[in-house]
């Protein structure tokens, strides 16, 4: 990614955190960060209603520059990887959002356009019911469905033992900060924190010495929802950021999944009020929620590759698997998140797609999830 493009995108993102309306808006019209620096004297011209704070903002850009700069050699110096919207490996599903972040830095390894993404919330305050679902939910899938994401927010309670089960699981597990990457909240999960990091990663759209603060959390969880095709509540309280997630996904178009709990338990009502509101589909383990999300399992999947395929010669196809097929004769060998902008399917939709066109032999994958046209 060029030099400029990020620094100009970290320079938004200082201007943009004193939450200045038509930031996002500015930067979708003229396409890149670099594009907004070049226009910043002539804000209205771009966007005739903006807001005088916004035009306010561009006057003087010097010391939003300045803090790009001392970022960037930060971020080079401790392993952090700053993506911009134009890089191809920001998460493509949280860049459909209406309020995407124009900037996260990211340590770690996982790829955060991984065909199946999932995140798993709820209560800090976990009670054994939950960590039993959360320990059973994870080793269920690990069967069914091996290759997920797990996404969380790193918090005491229901994050970290989804965090935890999912490293124990050889689940890739990321957690979404709400600080900057040169601190940890809470600080005991420093170890785990390391450990994602080789397995997994950490995630946040806020520039270093950001502290934890109360608002960051709830736009921590706009990320949490948008990077995944789904959320799962293991437990939560009439009230709570769980819940929160679950709003934000909602409003994204996103799957919401809730499990059920005792009637009369403080940190199960959330969850059975969300399920009789119809806000969330109930699930008892890893096999109705891999049902519900139309997702065949990876044991059949090999089943299928051991018999062999034997490939249709004139296979039917539907439009958007022409759609598919078209963008791989031009250009094989592409992954998920390159596909899904040639194509305008979103990742969940094409990956049920991708599947169907393995199994009628049209495509294979390869390592690194890549995808390859048979000829």
């Amino acid at each position: 990614m060029d030099e400029q493009e990020i620094l100009c995108s970290i320079a938004l993102t200082r201007i943009n955190y004193f939450s200045l309306a038509g930031m996002l808006e500015l930067y979708r019209r003229l396409g890149s960060a670099t594009a907004v620096m070049e226009h910043r004297k002539d804000i209205r011209e771009v966007i005739p209603d903006a807001s005088p704070r916004l035009v306010e903002a561009f006057k003087d850009v010097s010391e939003p520059m300045h803090r790009a700069e001392a970022e960037l050699q930060w971020d080079r110096a401790n392993g952090v990887t700053p993506l911009c919207m134009l890089d191809d490996r920001y998460p493509q599903r949280l860049k459909e959002c209406a309020d995407a972040p124009l900037l996260l830095f990211y340590k770690g390894t996982a790829d955060l356009n991984q065909a199946r993404v999932i995140d798993i919330v709820g209560t800090r305050h976990i009670t054994l019911y939950g960590i039993d679902i959360t320990r059973q939910f994870c080793a269920d899938l690990k069967q069914l469905c091996p290759q997920v994401l797990i996404v969380s927010g790193l918090a005491y309670g229901v994050d970290v033992n989804a965090h935890r089960q999912a490293l124990q699981n050889g689940f890739p597990t990321v957690g979404v900060l709400a600080h900057g990457l040169d601190d940890l909240y809470p600080r005991q999960h420093r170890q785990i924190a390391d450990e994602m990091v080789r397995n997994g990663g950490l995630l946040t759209e806020f520039l270093t010495c950001t502290n934890a603060d109360k608002m960051n959390f709830v736009r921590r969880n706009r990320i949490v929802a948008g990077i995944s095709d789904a959320t799962v509540l293991v437990e939560s309280g009439p009230k709570g950021g769980g819940l929160i997630t679950c709003g934000i996904a909602q409003s994204y178009g996103r799957d919401v999944f809730a499990f059920p709990g005792p009637v009369g338990s403080e940190f199960s009502k959330g969850c059975n009020n969300l399920i009789r509101d119809n806000g969330a589909a109930l699930i008892s383990n890893a096999e109705d929620f891999v049902k519900a999300m139309g997702w065949e399992t990876e044991k059949r999947l090999s089943e299928v590759r051991q018999q062999g395929i034997e490939r249709e010669l004139f296979p039917n196809l539907s439009e958007d698997e022409q759609k598919i097929v078209k963008a791989l004769s031009r250009q094989n060998d592409l992954q998920v998140n390159i596909l899904t902008l040639k194509t305008g399917i979103p990742i969940p939709r094409l990956s049920a797609l991708l599947f169907s066109l393995e199994m009628k032999g049209v495509v294979k994958t390869f390592a690194g999830g890549m995808y390859h046209l048979l000829n």
